[in-house]
């Protein structure tokens, strides 16, 4: 076993670990700014927001996208590597798992610092876990299927959203505002609409539904076949799918009709029209969130393969071990927070919870946030490297789902 493994260890790609370490250092800045901020509304509501805050927020958006996608290309160049179908297919399985098992405990406790054993979170581990397991399946299909489940997933799933979890509820569930509790409609909530479902006793939180995730991933898989090609001739290739994804996001925002369920509007001024012009939906993805986020990321990863230098090879090093860092720096953000609200006069178990039930007159201005950001990047780049040093000297398979 341990010499497949090795077989198909796949070659690191620089320019690939580098977007990954990039849209790492820039999702911590999302959590610092959830656990420290004082700012107690939406970053992304133009009635309350300003340019700062919302571009604060707005750049993150380029997380999730980028994690799942490159999640899919990761697995296209263990393919390349010699992997066999029904090797990848296992790898993704357990490796999938893994990830809802993180999810469900280890993730939970450093967002909470507690672990109510009733309360479930399912945010972006968990729907890279499942859509791994989902790829898992996808990845013994030809590559023309793995494609095309992966454009009528993320160019189709608009059509979907005049459908909430109450239309597959029974006619009097609904009328007695029970529809949200019955299967279907928590099936559906798991598909398409972000929520909350109860069984019994126990909370989901879902954060992060599957679709259009898993298609996200799909066409991340595929993508991975532009490695084959040339240098040259793929990076070619990639900056002009980033142009035109980028083309497509601003003809299909301008047009305003399809693409995202909430629609831009002219503002009070210029800067606020810009702003209400690029503030897509997340949650789910929406078709002119991922086009607005991958295509410049293409962009940047066209180029990136020939870039060097001291902040390059850090954003490289936190690559190579995204999900080392993404759980560790979960638990040293929440650790700030304690230290700033012991600070600022409260208790500490005052923060043993979300950050959205943090003491309204706590937390630090949006200079703070990044002073803050900064020491967490900095504290975690010895860590990052080490572990990084780590996965490459060690042939173990089990650092594979690291």
């Amino acid at each position: 076993m341990n010499d497949i493994q090795q077989k198909a260890k796949p070659p690191r790609i620089q320019s690939v670990d580098f977007l990954r370490g990039l849209v790492i250092v820039i999702m911590a800045l999302d959590h610092v700014r959830d656990y420290v901020t004082n700012v107690r509304f939406d970053p992304l509501d133009l009635d309350e927001t300003n340019a700062s805050l919302f571009l604060t927020r707005w750049i993150t958006h380029f997380c999730a996208p980028v994690f799942v996608f490159l999640a899919g290309t990761s697995a296209g160049f263990q393919r390349h590597a010699g992997k066999t179908g029904g090797e990848l297919s296992m790898f993704l399985f357990t490796r999938g798992l893994w990830l809802v098992f993180l999810e469900f405990t280890a993730v939970k406790l450093a967002w909470l610092f507690n672990f109510p054993p009733a309360l479930y979170i399912m945010q972006v581990i968990w729907v890279i876990g499942v859509s791994m397991i989902i790829l898992a399946v996808l990845v013994r299909l030809p590559m023309s299927a793995v494609i095309a489940v992966g454009l009528v997933t993320v160019v189709g799933h608009n059509a979907l959203d005049a459908f909430g979890a109450a239309s597959f509820a029974p006619s009097q569930a609904m009328a007695s505002g029970q529809g949200q509790s019955t299967a279907l409609g928590n099936l559906w909530s798991v598909l398409h609409i972000p929520g909350q479902i109860q069984a019994g006793s126990i909370t989901f939180l879902i954060g992060y539904p599957l679709i259009p995730w898993f298609g996200v991933m799909a066409l991340g898989y595929a993508f991975a076949d532009l490695y084959k090609k040339p240098e040259n001739v793929r990076r070619s290739l990639i900056l002009k799918i980033g142009i035109g994804m980028i083309a497509a996001f601003v003809l299909l925002r301008g047009i305003n009709i399809y693409g995202d369920p909430s629609r831009w509007a002219v503002q009070g001024d210029a800067v606020k029209t810009f702003l209400s012009f690029i503030n897509t939906t997340k949650y789910p993805p929406s078709l002119l969130y991922l086009l607005m986020t991958l295509g410049p990321t293409l962009v940047v990863l066209s180029f990136a393969e020939r870039w060097k230098g001291a902040l390059f090879s850090a954003m490289v090093t936190f690559g190579r071990v995204p999900l080392f860092f993404y759980i560790i720096h979960l638990y040293v953000a929440h650790l700030a927070a304690v230290f700033i609200g012991m600070a600022q006069g409260y208790k500490a178990d005052s923060f043993f919870s979300l950050f959205i039930f943090f003491p309204p007159d706590y937390g630090v201005g949006l200079f703070g946030v990044y002073i803050v950001w900064i020491a967490v990047v900095a504290l975690l780049y010895p860590p990052s490297k080490w572990f990084a040093g780590v996965k490459k000297r060690n042939k173990s398979p089990w650092l594979s789902y690291f």
